[in-house]
């Protein structure tokens, strides 16, 4: 395989290192608050025009 320095057994290693040191909580919460920050992230970067269509369809849904 490749001569790198992060192979996929390197990844795999650490992933494995790291869920049996904080556990399987701390990384749930990661993951749901990188989540939340991904959302929030694209929802600023859209145009104030697309945020108007996008309530005004959800305004029609319910």
């Amino acid at each position: 395989m490749g001569e790198g320095l992060l192979q996929p057994w390197h990844l795999l290693i650490i992933i494995a290192i790291a869920l049996l040191v904080f556990g399987t909580s701390k990384f749930s919460a990661l993951g749901k608050g990188l989540g939340e920050g991904i959302r929030n992230f694209k929802s600023a970067m859209k145009d104030p025009e697309e945020e108007k269509k996008d309530k005004k369809e959800e305004e029609k849904k319910t």
